[in-house]
């Protein structure tokens, strides 16, 4: 998987959390993984076309999408209901909505899929590629990950 689809995910979610929420994000030691597994107990999938085919899943702790609910609405949440999930799928889809927008710098013409939630640890998803990238991301409220599993189609 080249750099700049890493990267175009790395830099959007890092311009989203700053922006939106006003926290940090620094990034972990990427790893592959054979299968895209949720993580964690908030998951978010956001299926892409175009010149890149695939999915992204994005993982968070329960406690994390809690608070960054919280710090979306300025409610306190105390469970993964509805609200907090229809938050998580759209803070999803600002982020892989600018990394498609940060691929078109690179001539890479994509679109996104609207959001998927699964709730829960250890469900696993098809991929479209044989292998997925596992991008660890640490803030100061948590950390998460995000798993891109993307191929070219041209």
């Amino acid at each position: 998987m080249k750099a700049e689809y890493i990267n175009a995910f790395y830099v959007a979610t890092r311009d989203v959390f700053s922006c939106m929420l006003d926290i940090d994000t620094q990034r972990g030691e990427l790893g592959l993984v054979e299968d895209m597994i949720t993580g964690r107990e908030a998951n978010v999938i956001i299926g892409m076309t175009g010149d890149l085919t695939g999915s992204v899943l994005y993982s968070f702790p329960d406690k994390m999408a809690l608070d960054m609910v919280k710090i979306m609405s300025g409610m306190e949440m105390d469970k993964l209901d509805s609200f907090v999930t229809s938050a998580l799928g759209e803070l999803a889809n600002i982020i892989s909505g600018n990394a498609v927008t940060n691929l078109e710098k690179h001539r890479i013409s994509c679109q996104i899929v609207p959001p998927q939630i699964i709730i829960g640890q250890n469900k696993s998803i098809s991929m479209a590629a044989e292998k997925a990238l596992l991008l660890p991301l640490k803030t100061e409220i948590g950390e998460f990950e995000i798993n891109i599993s993307i191929k070219e189609t041209k």
